[in-house]
């Protein structure tokens, strides 16, 4: 199903090593043609240091065993760089990662580089190798010495702007080594400093924002917590904005992720309405279920998505792991929007609808009627269950649309009573400046009529 397969949209808002394993997935897929995957791979690769890797698949796209001269050439080079990296971190590395030393350094990073200055003779400029240099790491496929390097830096380093990209690409090689519990840190400090951080324009705090929703789903698909904290994040107004304005696509892992979680169904209701907003920009069968099921209460193109969406998520990347809980809890849904609405229930075809086979289907709808302690019955005799819909009391109904109107008048006559009070104050200011005023004028005016007598006397005497 290439149509919904979202690689070519988020190659654009990942670093070229995140997109190789994207590649690597459709690739086993087959969503794509191996030959045009296997030449995506080597473009993508051919731009970084990973020279011997970069090899292997260039003898595989040409059949080969031969390679140009200039991939050893370059091999050659990047040693060569290596190496000097190595002699030019040699001691700054040597002291910061001396546990005495470290127990010195403190929050204050000009504090910190004064310390190491003065005490260690370590310079600024040394501490910018330790950026070029986790570069370089990062570039040759070297995660661990790149994520090492970066933390150094970002420790010490007192540029903002080379400060953020080293946090990127620390976040990217904890990524690629798969250490979610660290990830899921450096992601979370990532998100307060782009939040807090002033960039030159908004186009560049959108970006920033885009990267961090796309490379996040590699951190929150893979962490136990991932499930709460994607929610957390991506509800929040600069990031539902993001999603709106820059990549409207990344509203399938969020329906997902709320649909997984049955512990965030309170969410539901709001991501409805975001999904209505941005369904005339982007559509797939996982929003368009939710469309359907929640918007239009069209259940027979609900279960069509249903259907597809099975589809779509075992050829994503991201998805594939919460195949089964989506599948599990959008039948729940399913089932609990259609026992809401309709009093009697052919069990037979609330069965087709879910695609489950007869028998499992049926038993999978008693237990849910259980479970959920539904007010039905269920009869055997014509197959269908009888739903017995409970509607509250008029007056229970006036109590729950009105118990905010208290809390409401209260803060409205708060609001009111400090405009008062503000308003008073200001009164009483302007009527003490008035006599403060007039006694000035008077006190300005006394000197002048002193000054006549002695203006006309002065012109007698001449």
């Amino acid at each position: 199903m290439a149509e919904y397969d979202l690689t070519l949209r988020m190659v654009q808002s990942l670093d070229r090593q995140l997109v190789y394993p994207l590649l690597d997935f459709v690739s086993a897929k087959e969503v794509y043609k191996a030959e045009d995957i296997l030449r995506a791979k080597f473009e993508l690769l051919s731009h970084t240091n990973m020279v011997d890797f970069t090899g292997q698949l260039y003898e595989q796209i040409h059949g080969t065993a031969e390679l140009p001269a200039e991939f050893a050439a370059k091999r050659e080079e990047v040693i060569q760089k290596l190496e000097e990296g190595e002699q030019k971190t040699e001691h700054i590395r040597e002291v910061i990662e001396n546990p005495e030393v470290a127990g010195l350094l403190r929050q204050d990073k000009l504090q910190n580089m004064k310390l190491l200055r003065d005490n260690y003779q370590c310079t600024p400029e040394m501490v910018l190798e330790l950026y070029n240099y986790g570069q370089l790491q990062y570039s040759c496929g070297n995660y661990g010495g790149s994520a090492d390097m970066l933390f150094h830096f970002s420790i010490l380093s007192t540029d903002p702007e080379l400060t953020l990209s080293a946090m990127w690409g620390k976040l990217a090689s904890e990524i690629l080594l798969g250490n979610w519990e660290v990830a899921y840190e450096d992601m979370i400090k990532l998100r307060e400093i782009i939040d807090k951080s002033h960039f030159k324009s908004q186009s560049e705090l959108l970006q920033q924002r885009s990267w961090l929703l796309h490379w996040s789903l590699f951190v929150f698909f893979n962490h136990a917590k991932g499930r709460d904290g994607i929610v957390d994040t991506f509800m929040l107004p600069q990031y539902i904005s993001t999603i709106q304005n820059s990549c409207p696509w990344i509203l399938r892992y969020l329906t997902a992720a709320v649909v997984t979680n049955r512990r965030r169904r309170n969410m539901m209701q709001e991501l409805v309405k975001i999904i209505e907003q941005v369904s005339h920009s982007y559509r797939d069968p996982v929003t368009e279920f939710v469309e359907a099921l929640y918007i239009d209460f069209d259940f027979d193109r609900a279960a069509a998505k249903l259907e597809q969406c099975e589809d779509v998520l075992k050829k994503d990347f991201f998805l594939t792991v919460a195949f089964d809980d989506f599948v599990e809890n959008a039948r729940f849904y399913f089932a609990e929007v259609y026992c809401r609405i309709h009093k009697r229930i052919d069990l037979a075809g609330l069965t087709r609808r879910l695609n489950m086979k007869q028998e499992e289907g049926e038993k999978w709808i008693v237990k849910l009627i259980r479970d959920t302690r539904m007010d039905a019955k269920v009869d055997f005799k014509d197959n269908s269950v009888i739903m017995n819909p409970t509607y509250n009391p008029v007056y229970q109904q006036v109590i729950e649309r009105t118990k905010a109107l208290v809390f409401r008048s209260h803060v409205l006559n708060g609001a009111i009573e400090k405009r008062g009070l503000s308003a008073a104050k200001k009164d009483e200011s302007k009527q003490d400046v008035k006599p403060k005023q007039k006694q000035q004028q008077q006190q300005q005016q006394k000197p002048t009529k002193r000054q006549q007598p002695d203006t006309a006397v002065s012109v007698a005497a001449q």
